[in-house]
């Protein structure tokens, strides 16, 4: 299992960016590799909402489907991911002098029978770039 850490600051209240992000949709505008999701189902509490996603890495498509598994709206959310791509993503939100501390952690393991041992490093680097990318994306999205 890779984990990859990466937190970002940003200008603009926790819960902007917190209700900004609870829509499973909002993830196409910040996720790269994220092509598609649907079949959402949400719960009233969040815990439990369920959605399929198509995602591209290394130049491969994978389907799966995530589940929110923690939800303490505008401090935390964990989502589970299964499918081609296993992950756990963690966000959590704090409040700071001018905005939002947003932290991220990503767990994932890189389907190796699909792409091969030699092809781990390089997924990890693409990965780490990507984890950077997503925080980039909701920051810029949240301070415009």
């Amino acid at each position: 299992m890779v984990r990859l850490e990466k937190s970002v600051s940003i200008k603009a209240p926790v819960e902007k960016v917190f209700d900004y992000m609870a829509d499973p949709k909002s993830n196409l505008e910040f996720m790269p590799g994220l092509m598609d999701i649907r079949d959402i189902h949400e719960t009233e509490n969040h815990i439990g909402t369920h959605f399929l996603w198509t995602y591209k890495m290394a130049g491969l498509r994978f389907e799966g489907e995530t589940t929110v598994l923690e939800w303490v709206k505008n401090k935390r959310v964990v989502t589970q991911g299964k499918g081609g791509i296993s992950n756990k993503w963690f966000f959590t939100y704090e409040p700071i002098e001018d905005g939002t501390a947003l932290s991220l952690v990503v767990e994932y393991e890189v389907p190796m029978p699909v792409l091969g041992k030699l092809a781990e490093a390089v997924i990890r680097k693409q990965n780490e770039r990507e984890a950077e990318l997503v925080l980039s994306n909701i920051k810029a999205r949240m301070e415009s």
